[in-house]
């Protein structure tokens, strides 16, 4: 699965209208009719799939607890969570 926030090229934490601008930013470089290159048309759709699920507070959020239970923002940090909230229900 693509990293929906950098086919966009934002970070998680952008607010909706960052990800407004950063895919009209995207859509405009990539758009079939203004974009020759050949894969303009395939990274364009993927631009615009990645729009329709951060724009929407619903699907963003569904995708945000994908990802944090995917380990994709910090590894280290979600272990960390993970085994202190372990350790926390073990009695020593």
């Amino acid at each position: 699965m693509s990293d929906l926030y950098s086919i966009l090229g934002i970070s998680p934490s952008a607010s909706s209208e960052s990800v407004k601008l950063a895919f009209r930013k995207k859509a405009n470089l990539l758009h079939p009719d203004k974009n020759a290159s050949p894969d303009a048309a395939a990274r364009f759709r993927e631009v615009r799939e990645a729009y329709a699920t951060l724009s929407d507070p619903a699907k963003r959020k569904g995708y945000d607890d994908f990802r944090q239970r995917s380990l994709l923002d910090d590894p280290l940090a979600t272990a960390g969570e993970i085994w202190e909230s372990y350790c926390t229900g073990v009695v020593t």
